[in-house]
């Protein structure tokens, strides 16, 4: 078994955990949408093919090899249903009938070892892709925009985009057409695809900070393969290429899986704000005792004015009427250190081993001091804070 079947093998089956983690993301976001069911298909038939190809060039079967091209073969069709999906319409009849003619005829000539005719067969493969990738960038690009939501445009720029970036991926997995490539990229492909599909589907500033999470683990990887391609002997371009392709290949499906994992695992716990939605309290002092029962705010106690009596509570009221909440890492909070205010403010925190002053009332003063572990206090956990400030302040 030479280097670049293992590459390959390695690679293609980095796209199946890939694709199959990004399936149960998707579906886990709207299982009931008739969009999620098409790319459901579409990703499947793509897995489907990674995973029979890799096992063929692992075990040497020329029936599995023989069998990959079924799939290989459908995946103009799982194009096509996105694209309908997409843009809500039906394709025109003449694209359906040869996308679905072409799959046919290729996939059962491939079953029946047609692909033996290496070139040829390999040309009307890959042509039948390509035509099918173009017909489908075709229609997203030509469509009605008046006919869609902005969002969805947006969402059908970015697939005809991927649609494009795609294709010089496909091209790689054909040997016939470029005997000279080390290692096929088709699998990469795919996962940069189903990486941006997931980003797309985030918030805006959550879709930037994985944009950027995701420049560093291809740039992190591709350094790691470079590195790790000179420790083999008699290292050459193309074995740098096939452990770039892995390390690469590997650091995205790895990164998809634990992106997947850990949003399913926050989804499942108790964030700070859906206990405030759910909570039956009707008052804001039932709401407190509420909060006072989850892990960030179980360290948290309030004082009231006659408890910080020691604190001149008449002096503290002018500072706090002009904050929400109030940081540690932050004093002296915008005013002077010798401010007596901020002096106070300051001595509290130190004397109650407290990070945060949530300021509930400002006349007469009542606030909640708590402690934020550094392990977590990011800035998801000061918007939360910020967030329930002003829940509170609402339900006074």
């Amino acid at each position: 078994m030479t280097s670049a079947v293992i590459a390959n093998a390695i690679v293609n089956g980095c796209g199946v955990i890939g694709l199959v983690v990004a399936m149960l993301a998707l579906h886990r976001r709207d299982a009931r949408s008739p969009l999620t069911g098409r790319f459901l298909i579409a990703l499947g038939i793509v897995a489907l093919l990674f995973l029979v190809r890799s096992a063929a060039w692992l075990t040497g079967s020329s029936l599995l090899d023989d069998l990959s091209v079924i799939p290989a073969a459908a995946i103009p069709f799982g194009a096509l249903i996105v694209t309908e999906g997409m843009l809500r319409r039906h394709a025109p009849r003449a694209i359906k009938l040869a996308v679905i003619v072409g799959a046919v005829v290729l996939g059962l000539g491939g079953a029946l070892g047609l692909e033996r005719f290496d070139t040829p067969y390999a040309i009307a493969l890959a042509l039948f892709q390509l035509a099918g990738f173009a017909a489908c960038a075709f229609l997203l690009a030509t469509r009605d925009r008046h006919s869609l939501m902005a969002s969805e445009n947006r969402a059908v720029d970015r697939m005809t985009i991927g649609a494009v970036v795609v294709l010089p991926f496909i091209v790689t997995d054909f040997g016939a057409l470029m005997p000279d490539m080390p290692v096929k990229l088709g699998a990469l492909g795919a996962l940069l695809v189903v990486t941006a599909m997931l980003i797309a589907g985030s918030s805006g500033e959550a879709r930037w900070h994985a944009v950027l999470l995701t420049v560093l683990r291809l740039v992190s990887s591709t350094l790691l393969g470079l590195a790790a391609a000179f420790v083999a002997p008699d290292v050459d371009a193309a074995q740098v290429m096939r452990f770039c392709a892995i390390a690469v290949s590997g650091v995205l499906a790895i990164g998809l899986m634990t992106d997947t994992l850990r949003s399913f695992l926050e989804s499942r716990a108790p964030g700070v704000l859906s206990s405030v939605a759910i909570s039956p309290a009707t008052t804001r002092d039932q709401l407190i005792a509420e909060l006072l029962r989850h892990p960030l705010f179980e360290s948290a106690r309030r004082y009231r004015e006659d408890e910080l009596a020691a604190y001149d509570p008449l002096l503290l009221r002018n500072r706090l009427a002009s904050h929400r909440v109030l940081r540690r890492a932050d004093a002296p909070w915008g005013h002077l250190p010798i401010d007596p205010a901020a002096e106070r403010l300051a001595s509290l925190m130190a004397a109650v081993s407290a990070t945060h002053l949530v300021v509930l009332s400002s006349d007469p003063v009542d606030i909640l001091a708590l402690a934020v572990p550094v392990t977590s206090a990011d800035p998801a956990t000061e918007t939360a804070i910020a967030l329930v400030q002003r829940i509170l302040i609402m339900t006074a």
